[in-house]
């Protein structure tokens, strides 16, 4: 078992870290050893001096698609094709870190999730408890998505790409800091392709519709995330009260620098204090059923008052959810506020919108409280 080694104090403890395809490969048909060894030792070099870390890795499909020949001006839209090179490619890559890990005496772990997984709260407790373990233990965890039966993953769905994944995990283990790298140095007031005045953007304090125009999409061919995917991961990371960076995995010493606090790249700051496991897995949007709208009044009182939600303050439902579920709370205006537990499914919340509590149960029968959602099942943000 490895023994922990404390040599510095560094303002981050534990780290997630997601390599894309297109940095793994270098722009390439296959796996980069030379680039791969160098951020493998970075990440050593941070292990040895006490840094938890997970290891978010793309790349299983680029390494089969290799393996079987197949050239990557192939656009592939056979999704059993690219199940099974993500099936032949998935063991390659983990191998290829069994060995560069090795070199350092660090055992590595793997983990394959689905949507599905993190969905239901037992499995995400679960997952939490793994990863939290492999840490105690000083196991370096890489985790894909399970691409051999994620078919919605593979098409490109909302947890479809490993940005997403990413911050999903760093919301699971608590991290303090997601450093996102690939061969895109940060997020630009325009595209840097195309515009030559375009400048990086150093720090966010904020994502809203502002930032999000900013993230134009650059998707490569190799991988499946562009900027857009890598900024909502960035979003619910920094609502979860981590700390997220987005910057170009060939910068000499990457992540030894970003660890020790040096500002590269584009920093995005929490918007959130630590939020507990609970609170966590709601505002992850994993199991959120439906949404709805409130009014500026009922959207004052959540934020400010940190009220429940009453029937008064909302003005529109949707989607189809029972008593019980997750919801999506958003302003009149249509931002993202909140999420929470619902004590009203979603039939029943379209008769009683807009009107008082005290009429919820003559309006439906019966009545399971007067709050819509209680404070203590509401995330706010």
């Amino acid at each position: 078992m490895n023994t922990k080694k404390t040599t510095a104090s560094l303002p981050y403890k534990r780290i997630v870290v997601k390599f894309g395809t297109s940095l793994l490969t270098g722009g390439s048909d296959h796996l980069n050893q030379e680039i791969m060894s160098s951020l493998v030792g970075q990440m050593s070099q941070l292990h040895w001096r006490g840094v938890d870390q997970i290891l978010v890795s793309s790349g299983a499909i680029a390494s089969g698609r290799h393996k079987l020949g197949i050239s990557k001006r192939q656009h592939l839209r056979d999704i059993p094709l690219k199940q099974v090179l993500a099936s032949v490619g998935q063991s390659r890559l983990m191998y290829a870190y069994e060995q560069l890990f090795g070199q350092y005496d660090i055992t590595v772990a793997q983990a394959l999730l689905t949507r599905a997984d993190l969905a239901d709260r037992n499995g995400y407790l679960n997952t939490r408890n793994t990863l939290l373990a492999l840490f105690d233990l000083r196991v370096i965890c890489i985790v894909n998505e399970n691409d051999v039966v994620a078919v919605d993953e593979i098409k490109g769905a909302k947890f479809g790409d490993n940005d997403n994944l990413s911050a999903m995990v760093a919301n699971l283990v608590d991290a303090d800091l997601l450093v996102i790298l690939s061969n895109i140095e940060g997020l630009y007031t325009a595209d840097p392709h195309h515009d030559p005045a375009a400048r990086l953007i150093p720090q966010v304090d904020r994502i809203d519709a502002k930032i999000m125009r900013m993230a134009h999409d650059t998707t490569s061919k190799q991988g499946t995330g562009g900027m857009i995917t890598k900024i909502e991961a960035a979003r619910l990371a920094t609502n979860s009260g981590v700390t997220v960076v987005i910057a170009s995995g060939t910068e000499k010493d990457i992540l030894t620098r970003l660890a020790s606090g040096e500002q590269i790249g584009t920093h995005f700051l929490p918007t959130n204090t630590r939020l507990e496991s609970r609170e966590r897995w709601m505002l992850s949007g994993l199991c959120t059923a439906g949404k709805v709208l409130v009014d500026d009044g009922a959207a004052l009182a959540l934020k400010k008052q940190k009220s429940s939600l009453l029937s008064a303050g909302i003005m529109e439902v949707e989607g189809s959810f029972d008593r019980g579920e997750v919801v999506d709370v958003h302003d009149a205006e249509g931002n993202h506020i909140g999420c929470g537990i619902t004590n009203y499914g979603a039939a029943d919340i379209a008769k009683i919108k807009g009107v008082q509590s005290t009429r919820i149960a003559s309006l439906l029968g019966y009545d399971y409280g007067s709050e819509v959602i209680h404070r203590n099942n509401l995330v706010v943000f």
